[in-house]
């Protein structure tokens, strides 16, 4: 997955485009054939939701929270070069004390080429 929990993105498209935020969670929905991924971005498209008092006597409540937006929607921004960058892949040789050759796939940024 190119976008992962606590990444910087920025917004490309909607209500908010051009704002920046950390990613909340991944959601990975199923319709049906078709799956969706949406992502919740803090402090981005936020929804207020209105809950009746469950007793007599209790107050109603005004819930404020993040919408999911369509992962397309968001591009995550490189933390080394901080500019928004495409998501590349890199498969790196890790091994421990000379034991099995281990291969580790890694986020790189397309920009700078740096590992994320």
């Amino acid at each position: 997955m190119h976008i992962k929990k606590d990444d910087k993105v920025k917004i490309l498209a909607g209500k908010n485009k051009g704002k920046t935020g950390k990613v909340l969670q991944v959601l990975y929905l199923k319709k049906g054939n078709k799956k969706k991924i949406k992502v919740s971005v803090e402090g981005v498209n936020l929804l207020i939701k209105h809950i009746k008092s469950g007793k007599e006597g209790e107050k109603g409540q005004r819930i404020e929270f993040p919408a999911p937006l369509d992962i397309s929607n968001v591009m995550l921004i490189c933390p080394k070069c901080g500019r928004p960058t495409r998501v590349g892949y890199k498969v790196l040789d890790v091994s421990e004390d000379n034991k099995k050759n281990k291969k580790k796939k890694v986020r790189i940024c397309k920009k700078c080429k740096a590992i994320i």
